[in-house]
């Protein structure tokens, strides 16, 4: 075996040299425009989205010049006001000796777009087509201008589906990278917050950016978030879930250890507490690391609420979340093993209702939690207009069918909708998803030991849940290990005048959110102004 690695090792030292010896030997750009556009098209496979536009400027049209760009990934309209019709009715251009004039007065042509380099290899001009950038291609030049024009058709913000919520800002990331950094650059108007980009995928070659503020995220876990996304070797990454698998920490755990969202005022609180962002061009889901448990549970509204409403709603999210984890197992182990616990005119019902059942209560919570999970995902599937009548009918009808047949007792079917309704209130998607997966463990836990397998469950899933990290820091931060200093902000959350400190092992040094004397205090509260003393302020 380790024979076997260090082979494997040698492969990889291999394979990164001869692609840093192909870096090097890329070919450089002909001084024939007609040689350089036969590379290009023989490069891109003669593809019909190419677009090479052949046109003649200068005195007398002797300078040859051909823009090449890819139709449907670029901005036509920037392409044809700011480089056609520049060039075209240019007449100072002409063919010189002096290439870098010539490329320089090409430029100038198109400095009302964004980025404009020169380019002496021509894998860099593939590489900046397929980018949806524009090549500019002078004849007898051996140099190129490489226009920033990416555009195309992109959809229209609004809110996102996912993590709607009654007050604060409508709006959601959509697929393009660019869009996605000025939405969240509009919240955090801060020299301090730092974008880096970085590509991704061997063939489809993804832009991803790692957002962070400097000065308040810890710079170590940013370095090793470099780390492992330099260290992804992958083909191609279609959207953020690939890269979510391939950074985790753990990946035998069915709990998320990294956090998404589609808002970018939950991206803006999160980078203000100290976190990094990593956003993928191409889905509007950012990843948001490291995340700690409570963080599924904590929705925006939270923050533009009072603490006690913010509170009291989230200790009822917590509550949904283990009816809707342990309320089947806690049926099937009480009506199997522990009947003395269930009082005697509900214990009378239910025997009546189970009495020509022909199953266990196990097998009835399996049935009807499978048959649960096929209406749930038969209505994502199915188109809006009718997926969500077909199950709300589906549920209804099945429901009431198996009562009738005597397959299942109407208890069960009670249990089971409340353990649904019970999953679709937690905030988060993925934390919701892994509770209907561990469901199904706790039901057969309970079916085999009753009431002990419930909590010999609980126990193992605590103690899982404590040996979590997310970039190193614990899962289950800041309730163990207990932080008080961060305790504010967990289960309950205090008012925003006493959360003081940030975060303490996410954020930097620079822990302090806010000053010192932030608690509202109104003068003279309990007096009231009196007509007569208005008349008095009146006269002077």
């Amino acid at each position: 075996m380790p024979l076997f690695f260090k082979r494997q090792k040698n492969k990889n030292r291999k394979s990164l040299q001869n692609d840093s010896k192909k870096e090097k030997d890329a070919p450089d750009i002909y001084y024939s425009l007609a040689e350089n556009l036969t590379f290009i098209k023989e490069k891109m496979g003669h593809s019909s989205d190419i677009v090479v536009r052949n046109i003649k400027t200068g005195k007398q049209s002797q300078l040859e010049i051909a823009v090449v760009y890819i139709e449907g990934i670029v901005d036509t309209k920037a392409i044809h006001e700011f480089i056609l019709e520049s060039l075209i009715n240019d007449v100072s251009l002409a063919k010189k000796e002096d290439d870098d004039h010539l490329l320089q007065m090409i430029s100038e042509k198109a400095v009302a777009l964004g980025s404009i380099k020169k380019e002496d290899k021509l894998d860099a001009l593939i590489a900046a087509l397929i980018s949806g950038d524009t090549v500019i291609l002078p004849d007898g030049s051996n140099s190129a201008v490489i226009a920033s024009t990416k555009g195309g058709e992109k959809r229209s913000i609004k809110e996102p589906d996912s993590q709607q919520s009654f007050r604060g800002p409508r709006e959601g990331f959509i697929e393009s990278l660019g869009t996605n950094i000025s939405m969240v650059r509009r919240y955090v108007k801060s020299p301090n917050l730092w974008v880096e980009t970085m590509t991704i995928g061997s063939v489809t070659n993804t832009n991803v950016a790692l957002m962070y503020i400097n000065g308040i995220c810890d710079q170590k876990t940013v370095t090793e978030v470099k780390k492992r996304l330099k260290g992804i070797e992958i083909d191609s990454i279609l959207e953020s879930g690939y890269i979510e698998q391939l950074i985790e920490d753990n990946s035998f755990t069915p709990f998320p250890s990294i956090y998404h969202t589609e808002r970018p005022d939950m991206v803006a609180g999160n980078l203000l507490e100290g976190r990094i962002a990593i956003m993928v061009d191409g889905t509007p889901f950012v990843l948001i690391v490291p995340a700690v448990f409570i963080q599924f549970f904590q929705s925006v509204e939270d923050y533009y609420s009072r603490f006690d409403i913010s509170t009291s709603i989230r200790f009822l999210r917590i509550l949904i979340f283990f009816i809707s984890l342990i309320a089947p197992a806690v049926y099937v182990a009480a009506t199997t093993f522990h009947q003395e616990m269930i009082p005697t005119q509900l214990l009378i019902v239910i025997a009546a209702q189970r009495e020509f059942v022909p199953f266990p209560a196990v097998m009835e919570a399996l049935i009807m939690e499978v048959s649960f999970e096929i209406l749930r995902e038969a209505g994502i599937r199915l188109p809006k207009a009718i997926g969500s009548a077909v199950s709300i009918v589906g549920a209804i009808v099945i429901g009431q069918a198996a009562v009738q047949a005597g397959i299942v007792s109407p208890a069960m079917v009670i249990i089971v909708a409340i353990t649904a309704i019970s999953s679709f209130a937690t905030p988060s998607f993925s934390m919701a998803i892994s509770a209907r997966l561990v469901r199904f463990l706790y039901i057969i836990a309970a079916a085999t030991i009753g009431f002990y397998g419930v909590i010999l469950g609980l126990m193992i899933m605590f103690v899982h849940l404590c040996s979590l990290r997310s970039f190193g820091v614990p899962y289950m931060t800041p309730i163990a290990p207990f932080i008080p200093k961060n305790a504010g902000d967990t289960i309950f959350r205090s008012p925003l005048w006493a959360n003081k400190k940030r975060p303490e092992l996410i954020g930097n040094d620079n822990k302090n959110r806010q000053g010192d004397a932030q608690k509202p205090q109104p003068p003279n509260p309990r007096e009231m102004v009196t007509d007569q003393e208005e008349g008095d302020q009146n006269e002077t």
